[in-house]
């Protein structure tokens, strides 16, 4: 994929090209989208006697969501590996669950594919999506792949669908427990958890050292406000490390513009030359193309979530130092690092989920080709792994039940660790690496073996 024809060279002075970045991190996170104006909590209780939605005979229902990478892609010239067919990506796993004795019971799973087109992204689009998925389709479950609105996930928990949550997306406690028992995330890690360790890895690799005050660029949605505010906040605090909070309205293009140039004046103004991301890989991104231009010049702190691939693929769209000094914590490795700098595929999950694929004909020419092949995995894995071990009906409380059970025994193929099992345990990456950015080979690096996320 060519380059765009024209780059800025010290910062984003032309603002249709900051609407075009923004456009482009929303289709490689997996699409920005919302769901009406319904609010956690609102769900039902669920009717244990009977089956769930979808759930008809032996078959049952579930949606995968995929978004169209290629048409953003094509309108903005940016570099990122193929994602391949989703569509067909799905079919493999159905293929696979289905040959493998299916969901438990004799039933069988009957995938559906739905589209989403990012380049509409809207609130009243997602719901129109949620309608589709929960009154159209009347779908068991749905896999999930870009919603970031705060109002997305309750709108699937108050038709009572289950979501198997692949996006990367800020989840915590509360918002699993306010949802209980529809919101799962297969491949990604509980956000209060990610907060903790992702101030504690700065702290122990000398980001903070010799500074009393530090830059949050943080989306401002309800989840992400109790991490910063509950969290972080208090954390730096304890470390004598006093936050100036920049908040992003993320509703549309034009809030998250402004937002973020007002966060690069403030920190400029302030003298603040460390700065870290909170709440989505869209923040980090544009706020990199937009600092220079405002006069700040910062070392930045990332994550998973800030996408990191995309400053790799594309080192022409924001100034040649930004990525240098860049530290934070990696839990993704399809969104962080090259194949050269950990083995693709890994042991265990990844090569299983690699293998199903393989079995279908599809084949990845890297794990960043593979990140929604391995979260769809995970997903589909996840699914079978509590349907197979439901006694009597099927539906979201005794599905959840039995993955409490033998949620255990999941590993998740997208990331690091275990942390399934138990009550309320509802995100499976139980694990991170300390992640750097290196000069020599001008990409990321994981540092050291698997550290477990702490509260």
């Amino acid at each position: 994929m060519a380059h765009a024809s024209e780059r800025p060279r010290s910062g984003l002075r032309d603002r249709s090209l900051v609407l075009r970045s923004v456009a482009v991190l929303a289709a490689l996170t997996l699409a920005l989208v919302g769901c009406g104006t319904l609010m956690p909590g609102g769900g039902q209780a669920v009717d244990r006697s009977t089956a769930g939605p979808g759930v008809a005979g032996d078959t049952v229902k579930v949606v995968f969501i995929g978004v169209d990478l290629d048409a953003v892609k094509d309108q903005t010239g940016f570099v990122t590996a193929d994602a391949g067919d989703p569509e067909e990506q799905m079919e493999a796993l159905e293929d696979w669950v289905n040959a493998n004795g299916g969901l438990g019971d004799g039933r069988q799973l009957d995938a559906v594919f739905s589209l989403y087109d990012a380049q509409t992204d809207s609130p009243e689009s997602e719901e129109a999506l949620c309608n589709q998925v929960t009154q159209e389709e009347q779908a068991f479950a749905v896999v999930l792949t870009g919603q970031f609105q705060s109002n997305a996930r309750p709108c699937y928990a108050e038709r009572q669908t289950l979501m198997l949550d692949a996006t990367l997306v800020a989840n915590d406690q509360q918002l699993f427990d306010e949802l209980s028992p529809y919101l799962w995330a297969p491949s990604f890690p509980e956000y209060d958890a990610f907060t903790a360790s992702f101030v504690d890895t700065l702290e122990a690799s000398g980001y903070f050292e010799g500074r009393e005050r530090v830059g949050i660029v943080a989306g401002d949605t309800p989840v992400n406000r109790r991490a910063v505010e509950k969290r972080a906040v208090p954390r730096l605090e304890a470390l004598g490390v006093q936050a100036e909070v920049a908040w992003v309205d993320q509703t549309n293009i034009g809030t998250i513009y402004t937002g973020e140039e007002q966060g690069a004046i403030t920190f400029a103004s302030a003298g603040i030359d460390r700065v870290m991301f909170l709440g989505g890989s869209r923040l980090a991104s544009i706020f990199a193309t937009i600092a220079g231009s405002k006069g700040l010049d910062a070392t930045y702190a990332i994550s998973s979530f800030d996408n990191p691939s995309f400053f790799v693929n594309n080192p022409e769209t924001v100034p040649a130092d930004t990525m240098d000094g860049m530290v934070g914590v990696g839990f993704h490795p399809p969104q962080d690092v090259f194949d050269d700098r950990l083995t693709f595929p890994r042991k265990g999950a990844e090569q299983e989920c690699v293998d199903i694929y393989a079995d279908a004909g599809i084949e990845f020419e890297s794990r960043e080709a593979a990140r929604v092949a391995l979260p769809y995995c995970d997903a589909a894995r996840l699914l079978k792994l509590g349907a197979e071990n439901v006694e009597g009906e099927l539906n979201a409380a005794t599905w959840s039940e039995a993955v409490e059970e033998h949620g255990e025994d999941f590993e998740t193929a997208a990331g690091f660790g275990a942390a399934l099992g138990g009550a309320g345990a509802r995100a499976a990456a139980g694990a991170y690496r300390v992640m750097r950015f290196d000069a020599d080979c001008r990409c990321f690096v994981y540092e050291g073996d698997d550290v477990e996320f702490t509260q």
